[in-house]
């Protein structure tokens, strides 16, 4: 069997396999992205603009048939996946309207550094190659997409090899809106022939969206060749509760933000950190609303859950259930794979955890949500930032103090007060610590793969000098 392929995670039936593209094929997409580089560079924000929009309204057409292909080839529910659909089409329409305003020259004090003129202007770097994950199989991709576009620069789409399918429609997709040869392109080759793209002198740069493993490996080759890197890995996202909140709306989000996407997203809430003082009524609530959620076909309009998108997938997290069951953790609900063909792990709640177990330190993948007990705000603040990751936090209080302490306090990329960490086109994404560098979306994230060049322009009649605070300064 060919090791890229679209298994149905919900029969584990293998239904379109794939060749992986010949060297020369690689080649022969690189040289097209150069060209699309130049071809890129000669047209207008106005120009991109338009294509991007002819992109968001290919997807608003299209939405069925992309989402159904989504769901396919990774189990996420089918409504999920039409989200999924129309979020990228906002993100398409939010770059159209706002590149050009993200990327415009920035004045400097021209008379503070002795010019008639000075500025910062933005420009795009070149062929980035991006490495993606198969859990947001079309936004992950996007979020990347979009802005790199706008800014000029092209892309290689390097996805995940379970979601080839999603991974030609987005080729196929900016072809059919109008952009130019070689501005996009996907690649079909598997994880161990990165380095020999990436080590390529006409690609300038690279993101990962992965796991720990993957992003320090990408790293790795990427700082051997000097090039620049944007990496959002893993997450173990705290779910702090607070005495003051309201208990019965963050058991309610707790169970979203748990099971989104199957558990199977890097900003998914892992760890429900409670007070003492209102633990066993969110805990009440939290297990009664995990265990009704409704597990089955993703095809159906009632199914809350489906099944993991790898068989690999589903045994770690049950490795990980029985590992702290081993060792003295207690399973709520749930906690047993269930038999039947594909690969399913129902919602599960596991507590009286302790750092010996993998759960205490590792990210779970999966619908199982960790639950702890703690007295007090710093023993809440300290068990939250108590991890090696730092990408997404989310803390529940009405108290006034807390907030404001919270979104100072919590060791994260992305903190939100009563409600669930997503991400939104507006706002900069990315994590701390091992969970990453470097930001996506917003005017940050097309910035990240922009050659920010400074501009001097001297006074005509200004008098040469040798000697002053600038002279033979960086």
């Amino acid at each position: 069997m060919s090791a890229i392929a679209t298994t149905n995670p919900a029969t584990g039936e293998v239904l379109k396999t794939f060749d992986p593209m010949s060297p020369e094929q690689v080649d022969e997409r690189l040289a097209r992205a150069v060209h699309g580089f130049a071809a890129l560079g000669r047209t207008s924000f106005a120009q991109r603009g338009a294509w991007l929009t002819a992109a968001a309204d290919i997807l608003d057409a299209e939405i069925d048939a992309i989402a159904t292909t989504m769901t396919t080839e990774m189990g996420k529910t089918l409504a999920s996946a039409k989200a999924e659909v129309a979020k990228c089409a906002k993100a398409c329409r939010f770059y159209a309207a706002h590149a050009e305003g993200f990327l415009a020259d920035e004045p400097a004090d021209a008379d503070a550094v002795g010019a008639a003129a000075a500025y910062a202007t933005y420009q795009p770097l070149g062929p980035v190659l991006a490495v993606m994950p198969w859990n947001f199989p079309l936004w992950q991709a996007m979020r990347f997409a979009a802005p790199a576009l706008m800014a000029g620069n092209p892309g290689l789409l390097k996805h995940a090899s379970n979601v080839p399918q999603t991974a030609l429609f987005m080729e196929d997709l900016f072809r059919r809106a109008g952009f130019p040869d070689g501005a996009f392109s996907t690649l079909l080759i598997g994880s161990d022939r990165v380095e020999a793209v990436l080590t390529d002198p006409r690609v300038r740069a690279a993101t990962l969206t992965g796991s720990e493993a993957a992003g320090r490996a990408v790293a790795e080759i990427a700082g051997r060749v000097l090039k620049k890197t944007v990496l959002e890995l893993g997450g173990s996202d705290p779910f702090v509760v607070m005495p003051s909140a309201d208990i019965a709306r963050a058991a309610e989000i707790a169970t979203i933000a748990r099971c989104q996407n199957n558990g199977q997203s890097c900003i998914a809430a892992k760890r429900f950190i409670v007070h003492a003082d209102v633990y066993d009524a969110f805990a009440e609530g939290f297990v009664e609303r995990m265990s009704a959620l409704a597990v089955g076909d993703p095809m159906a309009g009632g199914t809350d859950v489906g099944p993991l998108a790898l068989a690999q997938g589903r045994d770690d997290v049950d490795a990980h259930v029985r590992d702290a069951v081993a060792q003295g953790a207690r399973v709520l609900c749930g906690g047993e794979p269930l038999d039947r063909p594909g690969w399913w792990y129902p919602p599960t709640v596991v507590t009286d955890l302790t750092p010996e177990m993998t759960m205490w330190s590792e990210e779970v993948f999966g619908p199982v949500a960790g639950l702890f007990r703690v007295s007090s705000y710093d023993e809440a603040v300290a068990l939250a930032n108590g991890t090696n990751f730092g990408l997404g936090a989310n803390a529940w209080t009405n108290d006034v103090d807390e907030k404001s302490r919270f979104a100072a306090d919590l060791d994260a990329g992305l903190v939100f007060i009563n409600g669930m960490v997503t991400s939104y086109p507006e706002l900069p994404f990315g994590g701390v610590k091992n969970s990453g560098y470097g930001r996506e979306l917003s005017a940050h994230g097309i910035r990240e793969f922009c050659n920010i060049k400074s501009v001097w322009v001297g006074k005509d009649s200004a008098p040469a000098t040798t000697t002053g605070a600038g002279s033979h300064s960086e």
